[in-house]
Parts: structure tokens; C-alpha cells; sequence
């Protein structure tokens, strides 16, 4: 089994320092997914409605500007955008402990850190996936795509453990500097990369302006049989488990009285379902096909976010972490195959503007989710947003069922012959 301390030696060279640049990224997300909704609501004493704030903030980037940096990132050098992002959110968060060390740290500075560092991580996502097909080859996406996504989860299991106990123990701030120290040895690693020499390094000049290229982007997605209902699937799951995630923290500190410890190991379930997904991926689709395992799974699964609503002290606790564990597994799955897809029935010349598209509508709805949970948190209750959550993700795989992708057997086949 592949480790995340070490890819397979038969990676090139250049994917290895991409793989421990997203290890770095991947491990500073974690422990600041969990610290700053706790630095909110424990240090500054943040509303439910601030909570949602917070969270619609930090993926606002993606509606604002998600669209325009595919164009941005298919005239760029890739490697050069991934640097940049990477050091502007190492500057971001360190700001925050340095504010909170100087005693001058608002829950204003923490809206423009999510927002601004949100900016930067829309091109840092954009340009890595649009990059990978370039480092590995097209016949290789979901291996790789696989490798990523299994040491992603395991960092989830081990970084939102971690960060629960370094909130705990340390305080948010020291989490967050952390967080701003893997940001810059991911930068560090990218450097190693060779400057490419295909499309990703060109940046040239693509036919028609700015706003022809961007809907170019768009119709791909939105006109592809293959893309659009798994856009849609995709952007409804984001949103529905953005409306449980986003009020968890105030469910388990305020309501149940439970530490960001107990919290941070509720999380770490979910990675553990995603890595569980992620290593299954693989075998799965080879054997029952890419298409049922975007939607199978979900059909499987649909009863699990009443688990999580229903979270309470003791046994409902462990069968609220069960669900979760069980959601994740589902979302790993659907990373790796849904992923790989994108990219195999993508030109190269439009890489940089699908993974924008979908970012934007997947992020959006994640946006629209936090939206919603804060405003239902604020005048409903906490436990609202959970239960309506849990409602709609146990819908979210229909639109794959009823497309062509519910019999694709493989992404490389033509769609009219998978209808």
C-alpha cells in the first residue's frame, strides 16, 4: 500500500515535489480548518451568524473570481501561479497569530484573511489540477489522482486530530502559524519543480478575447453529457454537507459542552472515511465501472447525515462519527474517479478553465451552504442546518443516475456509446 511519506519511485521526479508540496498544503489546511471557526467562537467570541460568515468568506473567492482565473491559469505557468499562491498564504496566516500575539486581532482581520487567502487558494487549485495531466500523462490521472487523494485523507485523520489538540493544548494562534508554515515549505518544494515545457509553461496567446475564452470554459462543462450532471451532483453534496460542517463547531462547544479535542477527532473520522475512499476507488470503478461509482455510492450512504444530525453525548456520539465516516467515504470515492474524469475528457488547452468551472460552481455551493447554515444557526438553530443538511445529501446522487454516467464503464470511451 502507498504510503503519504513516499509516492512509488516509478513517479517522475517532478510529480514527487508536487506530491510533498500538496502533503505540506494539505497538512496547514487541516489544523486551520479546525482552529479558526474555534479562534472565532473561543477567542473572539463569534455568533453563529459570525461563524457563517466566516466560512461563506473563505470560499467567496471562488463566485468572485473562480470563472476568470481558469482563463488566467491557461495563459500562465502553472508552476509560477502554485508558488505564488502558496506564499501569499503563508503571509495571510501568519498575520493572525502576529495580531493576536500584539493584542490587536479582530474578527474583521479574520474575514479578510479567509477572503484573501480564498483568492489564492482558487488559483493554487486551479493551476494544480490543470497541471497534473501534464506531470504524469493522461493513462496515468487516476493512479496519481488516487495517490493525492489517499494522503489528503490521511492527513485529515491525523492533521484535524492534531489540530483539535494543538487548539486545545496551544491555543488557535499557534495552530494557525502552523498552518503558515506549510504553506511556505510547500513553496520551497515547487521550486524544485522544472519549469514546463508543454502548455502549462507556453502561457500563450489562446483565439478570441478574455470573455470568449472564459465561456468557453463554461459551455464545456455545462454542454458536456458527461460533465454537467456531474457538476450538479457535485455542488449539491458541497452544499448540503456544508450546511451540517459549518455548525458543528457551535453544536459541539456551545450545546454539547464537548472540547475542540473531541471535536477535532470527530472530523478526523471523516478522513478517515475519505482515505477509505480513496484507496477503494481504484479497484471499485475496474470492477463495476467509473460511472456507478459516482453514484452508487451516494445511494449507499443516503441515510447517514441523520446519523450526524442526531450527534449528541455517548452512544450517539460514536453513531454520529460513524455517519460522517461514512459521508467521507463516498466524498473520496467521488474525488478520485469524478477528478480523473474531468481531466481525461478534457483538451489540455481547456484544463486551466474546466477545473475553474467546476471549482466555481463546487465552491459557490459550498459558499451558499455556509451562507445558509449561519442564517438557519442564527434564527432556527444550530440543529436546523444539520437536519436540512441531512435531508438534501441523501439526494445528491440522482442527477449522475439519471445521465449517461450511470452505466460508464471508462471516461475514455465515447458518451454516445455509454447512453
Amino acid at each position: 500500500m502507498t504510503t503519504i511519506a513516499r509516492p512509488p519511485a516509478r513517479w517522475p521526479r517532478p510529480f514527487r515535489y508536487v506530491y510533498a508540496a500538496n502533503l505540506a498544503d494539505s497538512i496547514g489546511y487541516q489544523v486551520g480548518y479546525l482552529a479558526l471557526p474555534v479562534l472565532a467562537v473561543s477567542v473572539l467570541g463569534a455568533t453563529p451568524g459570525q461563524v457563517g460568515l466566516l466560512a461563506v468568506l473563505s470560499t467567496a473567492a471562488f463566485l468572485l473570481v473562480g470563472l476568470p482565473a481558469g482563463v488566467w491559469v491557461d495563459r500562465s505557468p502553472r508552476r509560477t501561479v502554485l508558488i505564488a499562491a502558496d506564499l501569499v498564504r503563508g503571509a495571510l496566516y501568519a498575520s493572525v497569530p502576529l495580531a493576536w500575539w500584539a493584542g490587536g486581532l479582530t474578527i474583521g482581520q479574520l474575514y479578510a484573511v479567509v477572503l484573501l487567502a480564498g483568492v489564492a487558494t482558487v488559483f493554487g487549485d486551479v493551476a494544480a489540477q490543470s497541471f497534473l495531466p501534464e506531470l504524469v500523462g493522461r493513462d496515468r490521472l487516476v493512479a496519481a489522482n488516487s495517490l493525492l487523494m489517499t494522503s489528503n485523507a490521511t492527513v485529515q485523520i491525523g492533521g484535524r486530530g492534531l489540530g483539535g489538540l494543538l487548539v486545545q493544548g496551544l491555543g488557535a494562534p499557534v495552530a494557525l502559524a502552523l498552518n503558515a508554515v506549510t504553506h511556505l515549505l510547500s513553496a520551497l518544494a515547487l521550486t524544485r519543480v522544472p519549469p514546463a515545457t508543454g502548455g502549462a509553461a507556453r502561457g500563450a496567446a489562446r483565439p478570441g478575447g478574455f470573455g470568449r475564452q472564459l465561456s468557453e470554459g463554461v459551455r464545456h462543462v455545462l454542454g458536456n453529457p458527461l460533465l454537467r450532471p456531474l457538476a450538479v451532483s457535485l455542488a449539491g453534496i458541497n452544499l448540503t454537507v456544508n450546511l451540517m460542517t459549518t455548525m458543528l463547531p457551535v453544536v459541539f462547544l456551545r450545546e454539547l459542552g464537548l472540547g475542540a479535542g473531541v471535536l477535532g477527532l470527530f472530523l478526523a473520522a471523516g478522513g478517515a472515511g475519505a482515505l477509505l475512499g480513496a484507496v477503494t476507488a481504484r479497484p471499485l470503478a475496474a470492477r463495476i465501472g467509473h460511472g456507478p461509482m459516482l453514484w452508487l455510492p451516494g445511494a449507499v450512504v443516503a441515510p447517514a447525515g441523520a446519523l450526524v444530525a442526531l450527534v449528541d453525548r455517548g452512544g450517539w456520539l460514536w453513531l454520529a462519527g460513524l455517519g460522517w465516516l461514512a459521508l467521507a467515504w463516498r466524498t473520496g470515492i467521488g474525488n478520485v474517479i469524478g477528478v480523473s474524469l474531468r481531466q481525461q475528457v478534457t483538451p489540455d488547452a481547456l484544463l486551466g478553465r474546466m477545473n475553474a468551472t467546476f471549482r466555481f460552481l463546487l465552491t459557490g455551493a459550498i459558499a451558499v451552504g455556509a451562507g445558509l447554515a449561519g442564517l438557519l444557526g442564527q434564527y432556527a438553530g444550530p440543529r436546523t442546518s444539520l437536519w436540512i443538511g441531512a435531508a438534501g445529501v441523501a439526494l445528491t446522487w440522482l442527477p449522475v443516475f439519471r445521465s449517461p454516467l450511470r452505466t460508464l464503464a471508462d471516461p475514455a470511451a465515447p458518451p454516445a456509446l455509454e447512453r
